[in-house]
């Protein structure tokens, strides 16, 4: 933030939250890739226009203006690229954008850049947003592997190059709960019950995938984000969250 209050330029950020704030403003929370998380407020954000621009998971030119040491920064923008707006007729694709919105907003500390994750979430906004129809099929791999990302950005990222216990790199097929390090099948031995599913996916993007594999993948990073995210401060996870693990759940087997 420069010294006269106003951010060195426009940058693009991502709305993870918006909530009514008095009669006409809004209360916004953005990522972006230089300073992270910021909170602040859009005069005009409860406007018609307003909801619409400000609208979890769009992507917005935005300034950001800080008024004095303490007062919440006030954020003005473009639409850069609507993502939730386009997700209407695919609803596990908008349940992945509302989750993700929500665990960014819930477990990024305030004011710290994180280059990586901000590129990821793009990433994974684009591809879900692309076509509806490829998203509501394809896209659950994507968001187990940002989800990934996000625990990896986070401090707690899983390793997935080598068996913990006999460190050969074929046949991951489990992760220890404990050490969120890889386990073969041969590693696993007689403790494979103990331990979480690995899908290949996880491990190999283009590995082919099945309704059960994103059940599996889904409760393994979910495992991970309830015992250290939000575990570590008596949390439940997020209700959207929970609801994109019930939406998935009442899912067939694809094929």
């Amino acid at each position: 933030m420069s010294k006269g209050g106003v951010s060195p330029a426009e940058a693009p950020a991502l709305v993870v939250s918006a909530a009514l704030m008095g009669e006409t403003a809004a209360r916004v929370h953005v990522l972006t890739e230089a300073e992270g998380l910021v909170r602040g407020m859009v005069h005009g954000g409860g406007s018609r226009a307003g909801r619409a621009l400000w609208q979890p998971g769009n992507v917005v030119r935005t300034a950001i203006r800080q008024r004095g040491e303490t007062g919440l920064p006030a954020f003005s923008g473009e639409l850069l690229y609507g993502c939730a707006g386009r997700l209407f007729s695919a609803p596990l694709a908008l349940a992945m954008v509302q989750s993700a919105c929500t665990l960014l907003d819930t477990t990024l500390p305030e004011r710290e850049p994180c280059l990586p994750l901000f590129a990821a979430t793009v990433r994974l906004l684009s591809f879900l947003g692309y076509d509806a129809e490829v998203s509501e099929r394809d896209g659950m791999p994507h968001y187990i592997q940002w989800e990934a990302e996000l625990l990896r950005a986070l401090g707690f990222g899983l390793d997935l190059s080598a068996c913990a216990v006999t460190g050969h790199v074929e046949s991951l097929a489990y992760v220890s709960p404990r050490s969120g390090r890889a386990v073969s099948e041969e590693g696993a031995g007689e403790w494979k019950d103990r331990l979480l599913p690995l899908p290949a996916f996880l491990r190999d993007a283009q590995a082919a995938s099945t309704v059960q594999d994103w059940r599996q993948g889904l409760a393994l990073t979910g495992y991970f984000l309830a015992r250290h995210a939000f575990g570590q401060r008596h949390q439940p996870l997020p209700a959207a969250r929970e609801r994109l693990a019930e939406r998935l759940a009442q899912m067939g087997e694809a094929g």
